[in-house]
């Protein structure tokens, strides 16, 4: 077993494959642990997986619940152990990655597995050799016992399997390179920091974007509002090309490496539905999802959609992590990934990359939509963050990008985002709010559009209005940015709704804490009674933002925060025992 940490994407692939193996087909219990540890863990949430929180957010126990006299925690993660164990001996021996719950804790512990390579049986290897059947097996060995045998047949089947990925994978990787990689005679724009895009791909389509498809294999009411909500999703994201007509049984391994389809399919378990999204030339499962009857009714449809094509579509999604993770980027797919690494981790490493990348593009004369508006949004960050690059830059480079977007996308959601993103820097909040209402309206079935709305609503003031449409993308998405939950505080707490704001404050444990976010933490524990862990979040603001512990009030205005959220959260973190720099 090898034991580098494997990257988020191949866990979340491996925790759908077991989420609907037939080893766990049976324990509902089983399935809602198993998502809720790994999906908390990979959100930077480990410290919450306790008992308690277990407990009551799994398995819908009351505030009273006492582990003492109610095991149900234990005895449910022991049964998910054994079913681990009997899952990765059995169908998911060939997984690339291996998941644990190791004895005594709740988190989650992720391993490579190097066994489909590495067990394949002397004779198999020999069998590749010229003039041999490549396929043949041998026969079973008498002499072994009944037990033996399934190790044989899993070892023969990820043998092959490995071995039939590596065949496909190489061959796209080869002539995607060929066609695509030739060298760039060009200049390298690099400027300080010697940052080149020289080794970007230009594919002939500079605006290629990756293809999806809906392949329907059950039919009835219900599969046909999924499929309904599916093609009103697709066509509405601008990240993805969605092609209307039925998938090719055929795919071309070089043409369709980055081509995908929704396979809809029956669930005879409960009637329900099943949603699967594979590459089609390797026929990887990328995402799958059972969808019970409730939730394939007209009322629920449309969310339960929306959370899977925001998991999926956007540059954050998973069609975009299998696209780096396989080579396979190109053209805009390379920038804007490089734009996400950037809102990852905002600082000036990241956003120089993104931004020659978008500037090479349109040199090169794209006509997306999205290089504009992108390009418009990282200037404005430049200006505002005072980045060294672009030389100059200023306010109105900025809003003249963003405009020439508009005009190539007027229908595009990204497009009114980034424009409304840039008139919030500059405190226009009713152009902000217009702008990211049309960019929801655009694209309800993307949450990112749903939530930068009404996070712009909750800051414009608008709390009522705000709170309910970000904490309808917070609740439907089963992984999000931290500053969702950020926004959805501010909302509640505005609003007197002490317990919402403490659920949404608790998800603000990151690795790397914001002044904002303890502040929040602070907030909720105090009002919750938790002195002890108040004085402590205290403790650890002052140490590391002691500019923030010196004015916060300063901080929040800084942030173009309305001046009653200000006086707020300025009077309950002087409640809470935050000292008052201005009195001493």
């Amino acid at each position: 077993m090898q034991h580098s940490t494997p990257a988020a994407p191949a866990v979340r692939e491996t925790l759908e494959r077991l989420l609907t193996s037939e080893t766990f087909g049976r324990s509902e219990r089983a399935r809602e642990l198993l998502r809720y540890l790994v999906e908390r863990q990979q959100a930077g949430e480990a410290e919450r997986l306790k008992g308690f929180s277990i407990a009551v957010d799994v398995f819908g126990k009351d505030i009273d619940f006492d582990s003492s006299t109610d095991a149900v925690v234990r005895v449910q993660a022991g049964r998910l152990r054994e079913l681990l164990n009997q899952y990765f001996a059995t169908e998911g021996a060939c997984d690339p990655v291996r998941i644990s719950i190791p004895r005594g804790s709740y988190i989650p512990t992720y391993e490579l597995n190097a066994k489909p390579l590495l067990a394949a049986p002397n004779d198999l290897a020999e069998s590749l050799v010229p003039g041999m059947p490549a396929a043949q097996s041998p026969a079973p060995d008498p002499g072994l016992n009944q037990k033996a045998t399934p190790s044989i047949i899993w070892q023969l089947r990820c043998f092959w399997a490995a071995m039939a990925l590596i065949i496909v994978m190489l061959g796209v990787v080869i002539v995607r390179q060929a066609i695509f990689l030739a060298p760039d005679n060009e200049p390298a724009a690099n400027g300080e920091g010697g940052i080149s895009t020289s080794s970007i791909a230009a594919p002939s389509s500079l605006d290629v974007l990756p293809s999806v498809y809906i392949d329907m294999e059950t039919d009835g009411p219900q599969a046909g509002r999924v499929g309904a909500s599916l093609r009103a999703g697709l066509s509405s994201f601008n990240t993805v090309d969605f092609i209307g007509r039925a998938a090719p049984r055929q795919p071309d391994p070089e043409a369709d490496a980055s081509s995908f389809v929704f396979h809809v399919l029956p669930d005879p378990s409960d009637g329900g539905i099943t949603i699967e999204l594979q590459n089609m030339v390797t026929g990887q499962v990328l995402l799958s999802r059972q969808l019970e009857k409730a939730e394939a009714e007209p009322s629920a449809i449309e969310d339960r959609i929306a959370g899977i094509l925001t998991a999926t579509l956007p540059t954050s999604g998973t069609i975009y992590n299998y696209i780096e993770q396989n080579g396979l980027q190109g053209g805009l797919t390379q920038c804007l990934l490089l734009d996400e690494k950037y809102y990852l981790d905002q600082n000036p490493v990241t956003h120089k990359p993104a931004y020659l990348c978008l500037e090479k593009l349109i040199a090169q004369g794209v006509k997306s939509p999205l290089a504009y508006s992108e390009i418009a949004s990282l200037h404005m960050e430049a200006v505002t963050k005072h980045y060294s690059y672009p030389v100059g830059a200023t306010v109105e480079q900025a809003i003249a990008l963003a405009r020439l977007g508009m005009r190539m996308g007027s229908t595009s959601a990204s497009v009114h985002r980034s424009y409304g993103y840039i008139n919030s820097r500059l405190g226009r909040t009713d152009a902000a709010i217009r702008l990211m209402r049309k960019a929801y309206e655009l694209n309800t079935y993307d949450l990112t559009m749903a939530a930068a709305y009404g996070y712009g609503l909750i800051f414009a003031g608008k709390y009522a209005q705000g709170t309910p449409i970000l904490a309808r993308a917070v609740e439907a998405s089963s992984s999000h940015p931290t500053w969702w939950d950020f926004g959805l505080f501010a909302g509640e707490f505005m609003q007197g709704h002490s317990a919402e704001a403490k659920r949404a404050s608790d998800a603000l444990t990151t690795t790397e804490p914001k002044s904002h976010y303890l502040a929040a933490r602070i907030i909720s524990a105090t009002a919750s009674g938790d002195g002890e862990q108040a004085k402590q979040l205290i403790d650890k603001l002052g140490s590391e933002f002691p500019d923030f512990v010196a004015n916060p009030r300063k901080v929040f205005l800084e942030r173009n925060y309305p001046a009653d959220l200000t006086d707020q959260l300025v009077k309950a973190l002087r409640q809470a025992g935050l000292p008052d720099a201005s009195r001493s």
